[in-house]
């Protein structure tokens, strides 16, 4: 059994954050609706100016930069190394987590889910020559911060992705290739999730 399907940035529903204080545009989930019983979700969420982040409090995050100066944050007290783009940062959706802006508005990308349910990977890559990847995961996801990236598949399949599209790729849990080329020396992520 393969599922494939892919998600166009233009087609992203908005959801408030838990706080109030902004909106993400919401890329992929498990299951759910709403802002909570979901097993894992991925979004992106514009922020325009330092504060606090909402709690998830039973889940794991994974957040990293796209577009801006980057951020640092503050984990219950604790200072972050300053976040710039494409470097993943994770910390529990437990902790009171506080947000400095290293210059000004960005857009993050954010992976929470319930380590009690899956098991995640999640990994930048840059697209400067081409990548193969081999996968075992049941649920993979490609995410594109390339203006154009294209994904093969080793059974023949190709999708082509634009600027912040996704490729969510559900199978049975044996071994996949994938090969990414991307247009321009861009990013994108790969995401893989087991369930426990």
């Amino acid at each position: 059994m393969r599922r494939i399907q892919i998600l166009r940035a233009a087609d992203y529903p908005r959801m408030p954050w838990k706080n109030g204080a902004g909106s993400t545009l919401e890329i992929a989930r498990d299951q759910g609706e709403g802002l909570d019983g979901f097993g894992w979700r991925l979004s992106i969420a514009d922020i325009g100016e330092s504060g606090g982040f909402s709690a998830f409090t039973g889940y794991q995050r994974i957040i990293g930069v796209l577009e801006g100066d980057g951020m640092q944050l503050q984990v219950d007290g604790a200072l972050s190394r300053p976040l710039l783009p494409f470097d993943p940062f994770a910390f529990s959706g437990n902790s009171r987590v506080e947000c400095q802006l290293l210059g000004g508005a960005i857009r993050d990308f954010n992976l929470i889910y319930a380590p009690q349910r899956y098991a995640a990977r999640l990994q930048w890559l840059a697209l400067e020559r081409p990548q193969r990847l081999f996968s075992s995961a049941p649920v993979v996801l490609v995410f594109s911060a390339a203006q154009a990236l294209e994904v093969r598949l080793d059974e023949g399949g190709a999708a082509r992705l634009e600027r912040y599209d996704c490729l969510r790729i559900e199978r049975d849990a044996e071994l996949a290739e994938l090969q990414l080329r991307g247009a321009d020396a861009g990013h994108c992520c790969l995401i893989e999730l087991t369930p426990r």
